[in-house]
């Protein structure tokens, strides 16, 4: 289990945008199992949807490409000069709502690691129900822009 501690070593991250808070597994070069605890707090619910309160999709899409960054930054050396950047979304698709006091759990697996580029199919959930899923392609750069 990886802690928010940890995760915020590695994820340039920070409130209100760091949207993982717990890596309940990982199988480094194989798969990763984030969990975020979604809370009436979080600063969005404010206007997406006044009287009936929705996570915004993409913002579940960045809570697993955060879970995400997490695996392929653990085989990364340099670590706290690496960034990884969205490079594409896949198959994204919408399945239920994601609403406040729900625990969305993300699982990561790698479709491929090529150079500086990461491919992952990423699954999230609610009571074990699927919630969203993409297919998620990011780089790693360095956080200097060189």
């Amino acid at each position: 289990m990886v802690k928010i501690e940890e995760i915020m070593r590695v994820l340039p991250h920070r409130y209100p945008f760091l949207l993982i808070d717990r890596v309940l597994e990982i199988e480094k070069g194989k798969r990763v199992v984030g969990l975020k605890n979604v809370t009436m707090n979080e600063h969005f619910f404010l206007g997406h949807f006044p009287g009936r309160p929705v996570m915004p999709g993409v913002l579940i899409i960045e809570a697993m490409a955060q879970t995400g960054a997490v695996l392929a930054l653990a085989e990364e050396d340099g670590l706290e000069d690496k960034l990884l950047l969205f490079a594409g979304i896949d198959n994204c698709k919408f399945k239920r709502p994601v609403v406040p006091g729900d625990q969305l759990i993300m699982e990561l697996t790698l479709i491929s690691h090529k150079r500086r580029v990461w491919k992952m199919k990423g699954e999230a959930f609610v009571d074990g129900e699927l919630a969203a899923t993409a297919e998620l392609v990011a780089a790693v750069v360095s956080r200097s822009g060189e």
